[in-house]
């Protein structure tokens, strides 16, 4: 769930009230960061400050999963879905996100296509897992400076989840200056 609101946070990053414009195709995580840093020039891409998150699962559906595995996790995410999460992104986050926001930790994701232009995002990204599984993430929504709305679709084969699909949905917006009350970006990831 934490990669999800991670990779969601592209949306966040890739606002610009000019609307910056890339569009790239076979690329690893560090060249998609990379043309969105160029496409932001010497500006930020997000208004930093304080920014509410919430992330409401729309479908998950696992074959085969016993009754109270499936029970456990519509637990789960109801608890997400309870909840906001506020961060602070300060000006030195705006201005050169890092490499690992757009893809968590792992570094065995690769962008199939990653398109930002006109206030639209459209990405899909294939990971590959260390158990052995693969998980594909498509990523389309809207932003501006100062909110975005995102769908992510999430699909797991192979490995330990022998088949999940998850569909989610993050909206957010800046609520104004940082007080010191809200996750800091560069400490932690974002949803934790």
């Amino acid at each position: 769930m934490k990669r999800i609101i991670l990779i969601a946070g592209i949306a966040a990053l890739a606002a610009c009230n000019k609307g910056p414009d890339v569009n790239v195709k076979n690329a690893s995580v560090g060249e998609v960061a990379e043309k969105v840093r160029e496409a932001a020039g010497s500006g930020s891409l997000v208004e930093p400050g304080k920014w509410q998150s919430k992330v409401t699962v729309l479908d998950v559906d696992m074959p085969g999963m016993p009754p109270q595995f499936a029970q456990r996790m519509r637990e789960t995410i109801g608890k997400v879905q309870a909840t906001t999460t506020e961060t602070c992104l300060t000006e030195a986050d705006v201005k050169k996100p890092k490499e690992d926001f757009f893809a968590g930790r792992s570094k065995n994701c690769r962008y199939e296509h990653f398109t930002m232009s006109g206030g639209t995002i459209d990405a899909a990204m294939t990971c590959n897992a260390q158990q052995g599984g693969t998980m594909t993430m498509t990523v389309n929504g809207t932003y501006a400076s100062d909110s975005y709305d995102a769908t992510m679709a999430m699909d797991m084969a192979g490995g330990r989840q022998r088949g999940m699909h998850m569909k989610s949905r993050i909206e957010s917006h800046r609520l104004g200056e940082c007080t010191g009350d809200e996750v800091n970006a560069k400490n932690k990831e974002v949803g934790q």
